[in-house]
C-alpha cells in the first residue's frame, strides 16, 4: 500500500469520529518529529474544505519556535525543536483565544526555508469551524505541556517505529546536503531523543493511527 493511500485512509477515519455541532471544533494532530503530522493535517483541511464538509485551517505548533538569536543566548540553539525551545506560553495563549470564533484571530507561522518564525503570517476566519492543531507536543504527559489538552475537542496521536523515525529524521539532514556521518551525528543528539520522549511521554489520545515500517 502506498503511503498517500494510507493518509487518504487516515484522513477518512479522523474525520468520521469528529464530533458534531456548530461550535468550532479545535483538533490536535500530534506525534513525532517526521512521522507525517503535517502532511496527515494539510490533507485535512483541503478535504475538509475541498469537499464543502467544513471550514478549516491548520495552525502549525512550529509558529512557536524561539528565535534563533534568543537560543543561542539560552545555549539552546543545538537543541532547536525540543520542548523548552518553544513559546509555550505564547501557545498556549492562542490556543485559548481561538476558541472565541466571533472575530479573525492572527496567528504565525514557520518559514522552513528560511529557519524563521513569521508572525500574522496566517489567520483563523471567524467563520472557521474546525481549527486543526499540529505539533509534536501537544499531548506531551508533563508540564507545562499537559496543561495544553482541555483546549482541544478531539485529539488525534499519530506514531511509527523508532526504527523508521530515526531512518527518516536522518533522511532528512541528508536532504539539506549534509554527509551520511553529520546527517547521522545530527538527528541522534537531538530529532531522535525529541521522537522518542514524544512516543514515551504522551498523554491521552481519543485516536492513534499507526504507521507501519513501509509508510
Amino acid at each position: 500500500m502506498t503511503k498517500q493511500i494510507n493518509i487518504l485512509d487516515d484522513v477518512s477515519v479522523v474525520i468520521n469520529a469528529l464530533p458534531n455541532g456548530e461550535e468550532r471544533l479545535i483538533v490536535a494532530v500530534a506525534g513525532p518529529p517526521a512521522v507525517g503530522k503535517s502532511t496527515l493535517a494539510k490533507c485535512l483541511v483541503e478535504t475538509l474544505n475541498q469537499g464543502g464538509l467544513e471550514p478549516a485551517v491548520v495552525l502549525p505548533m512550529d509558529g512557536f519556535h524561539l528565535d534563533n538569536a534568543v537560543l543561542e543566548e539560552n545555549g539552546t540553539l543545538e537543541r532547536k525543536g525540543s520542548p523548552n525551545t518553544f513559546d509555550f506560553d505564547g501557545f498556549q495563549s492562542i490556543l485559548i483565544r481561538i476558541q472565541d470564533q466571533t472575530k479573525d484571530h492572527f496567528i504565525p507561522t514557520f518559514d522552513r526555508s528560511r529557519d524563521i518564525e513569521v508572525a500574522g503570517s496566517a489567520v483563523v476566519r471567524k467563520g472557521t469551524r474546525i481549527v486543526i492543531v499540529e505539533g509534536s507536543y501537544l499531548l506531551l504527559d508533563g508540564e507545562p505541556w499537559s496543561g495544553l489538552s482541555s483546549c482541544f475537542d478531539h485529539r488525534v496521536f499519530v506514531e511509527a517505529p523508532l526504527i523508521e523515525l530515526r531512518s527518516r529524521l536522518i533522511q532528512r539532514w541528508l536532504d539539506y546536503g549534509y554527509d551520511e556521518e553529520a546527517a547521522t551525528s545530527k538527528a541522534e543528539f537531538n530529532d531522535i531523543p525529541n521522537a522518542q520522549l514524544v512516543l514515551e511521554s504522551r498523554g491521552e489520545a481519543d485516536q492513534t493511527l499507526r504507521q507501519s515500517n513501509n509508510k
